[in-house]
């Protein structure tokens, strides 16, 4: 036998088991997983080769792109939701697709969903996040899993009481107060403004002073960095990609990783100052301070650089960017609901006057409470939230093999007559009026900051902060839809107005 012909068998013995591995897991395993999902009922779109439900993903993805809605119209399903929306309609409430060769149940049921969510045993756990996401992101809270989740909550959740966040109400409305005084220019002309930007800078202006205290100009900096690796994110989500793409040294990934290198930097700069500050006046009162004093309290499971890092980022990305788009649909649905707008600033004159509020005034500001928990109904800043089985699992009646990823797409389920009544996809603030476990037929059934043991550990804040910013703008202006407005949701990481929300303001002269 030559050489030739032993490197060759020899190689291909070596192989083989490489073969067989991908043999198994791209062609047998969702044949199987598929066949077993079908004796239980469970049916969705055919698996194909590699790609899975990608290819009639995109496809569904991009003829919704085209559609454009009414200006009152709430039913945005069509478009940031639209393969969740039509396969519930061929299939049914419970239905099976694939990303790639990973195999992903969809349920909107809230009683199935409740028992995903507020499972204590870690047997629905997070799925990992795409690369991109974890440089947003950072393995803060949000995204890390079982002792470590504990570890980070317990450092961090002593920065969200709402006794400390009350404290923050002032530094809230002081970054309001700028932000409002450049709007008086545009109220006194009726000028059209578009609020988008002007409310994801007033947010990012709020995280940085709360999170960062008197490092808050580094702090912005970080903001930048990070909203442009928002950018890249969105256009590589925009064009579904081969599974793994992420990690080739393309143009725009090289680019991705240097802007994390950048951002990193920064932060380490930000908290390796506070350290060194310990000695001489301590950690301080904002978030970071009260974050790395809780850690200190940990013997033994300190949060390391790295984790603190993530914190940073995940503060950054969630007191930004949903907050702002939070004020950016609250403000559209008053802007097309005139009547609202009129009752809620006379709630807030009655109960604040035209003074600044302060959290004791915003804790009787119900109305607004009411409409702002309706607008995050209809409007949640992100649309699924995402679980994997750790093992076999029984959900409800169907049997969930282990590794299958489980996706509850919060728009669908806010949207399900038999659970908020006819008018649910109408905008109704009066369902909130007992607060939210009356709201609906379910008493969990409002899905926008999670529930369970890991509901998201700043809605107070991001409440705190809506209710501060939407009373001082009701003192000072009205506000209507411009005529250029195009009712356009998108998903982009998070629910944008595809073009922007540009609206009239006028004074108010009370």
């Amino acid at each position: 036998m030559s050489n030739l012909t032993l490197i060759l068998s020899a190689l291909l013995f070596l192989l083989l088991p490489c073969f067989w591995k991908a043999l198994m897991h791209l062609i047998w395993r969702p044949y199987a997983i598929a066949k077993a999902f079908r004796k239980q009922g469970v049916r969705g779109p055919p698996y194909k080769f590699w790609f899975g439900s990608l290819g009639e993903m995109k496809r569904i993805t991009n003829e919704a792109m085209n559609l454009t809605l009414d200006k009152k119209s709430h039913d945005i399903t069509t478009r940031i939701l639209p393969y969740y929306r039509k396969w519930t309609e061929e299939y049914g409430d419970v239905f099976l697709f694939w990303h790639g060769a990973q195999p992903k149940i969809c349920i909107s049921d809230p009683e199935l969903v409740k028992q995903v969510l507020a499972n204590k045993f870690g047997f629905y756990g997070k799925i990992d996040p795409p690369s991109g996401v974890t440089a947003l992101l950072g393995k803060g809270l949000v995204l890390v899993r079982g002792s470590e989740w504990v570890r980070h909550r317990s450092a961090v959740s002593p920065a969200f009481t709402m006794d400390k966040l009350k404290i923050l109400t002032k530094t809230m409305a002081e970054c309001a107060k700028s932000t409002l005084q450049l709007w008086q220019d545009y109220a006194d002309d009726e000028r059209e403004i578009e609020v988008v930007q002007q409310f994801r800078e007033l947010a990012a202006d709020v995280i940085a002073h709360a999170a960062f205290g008197s490092s808050f100009i580094e702090g912005k900096q970080v903001f930048q960095d990070q909203n442009e690796l928002l950018k890249m994110i969105v256009q590589r989500n925009l064009s579904i990609e081969i599974p793994g793409s992420e990690y080739i040294p393309s143009r725009r990934n090289l680019y991705m990783w240097k802007l994390d290198r950048r951002l990193r930097k920064k932060l380490i700069s930000i908290i390796q100052a506070r350290l060194d500050s310990k000695e001489r006046s301590g950690y301080g009162n904002d978030l970071l301070g009260i974050m790395l004093e809780a850690s200190e309290k940990q013997e033994g499971q300190k949060l390391s650089m790295d984790d603190i890092i993530d914190e940073c980022k995940t503060f950054f990305f969630a007191g930004q960017e949903t907050t702002s788009l939070f004020l950016t649909w609250t403000i559209y649905l008053l802007s097309t609901n005139n009547e609202w707008q009129e009752k809620l600033r006379e709630e807030v004159l009655r109960e604040c006057g035209m003074k600044i509020p302060n959290a004791d005034m915003l804790s009787k500001l119900k109305l607004v409470t009411m409409v702002l928990l309706e607008a995050i109904r209809l409007y949640s800043p992100f649309i699924v939230l995402r679980r994997k089985a750790d093992k076999d699992m029984n959900l409800g009646n169907i049997n969930i093999p282990k590794g299958t990823n489980i996706d509850m797409p919060i728009m669908m389920s806010h949207r399900k007559k038999e659970i908020w009544g006819a008018d649910a996809g109408e905008f109704n603030p009066l369902r909130f009026e007992n607060g939210t476990v009356k709201a609906a037929a379910h008493p969990t059934a409002l899905l926008s900051f999670s529930v369970g043991p890991r509901a998201c550990i700043g809605q107070n804040f991001a409440m705190l902060e809506a209710k501060t910013v939407l009373a001082m703008i009701l003192q000072r202006f009205s506000f209507s839809l411009s005529s250029k407005y195009i009712h356009a949701p998108m998903f982009l990481i998070t629910v944008n107005p595809q073009y922007g929300l540009p609206v009239i303001l006028k004074p108010l002269h009370v």
